[in-house]
């Protein structure tokens, strides 16, 4: 992970602090999602949100993933409000991290009293991108 990518992490970190701060646990994501872009916003960070990323095999596109969002192209950011993280949760992650070639993922858990973070660092060697 490169320190620019530690730093877009640090920062999306940090509104998602602000939003859990404010909002507490027991919404959906989709509430999570819309304050957290509004915390992003007023941060400064380019993102997209709801992004369709393509899955290629052998040249050909068959399959899509919908990202919660993407910050600076660098950093994929998944939205959760649930009781626990799973193993299922973190092999969503890592998809998406494959089927783009971007190394670093948050999973932003809201759905506990204390905002869970778990941070995923994919690294690449030219054979590993799709």
């Amino acid at each position: 992970m490169s320190a620019n990518e530690k730093t877009i992490s640090e920062r999306v970190i940090g509104c998602a602090f602000a939003v859990s701060n404010t909002l507490g646990a027991g919404f959906l994501e989709a509430v999570y999602e819309n304050a957290l872009a509004l915390e992003l916003a007023q941060a400064g960070p380019a993102f997209e949100r709801q992004k369709a990323l393509d899955v290629s095999y052998k040249g050909a596109v068959v399959g899509h993933y919908i990202a919660d969002l993407v910050i600076e192209q660098r950093l994929i950011v998944e939205i959760k409000a649930l009781s626990s993280i799973t193993a299922v949760h973190e092999a969503q992650l890592m998809n998406y991290l494959q089927a783009t070639g971007i190394s670093v993922g948050l999973i932003l858990n809201f759905g506990t009293p204390r905002l869970g973070v778990k941070r995923i660092v994919k690294s690449y060697d030219d054979s590993s991108r799709i």
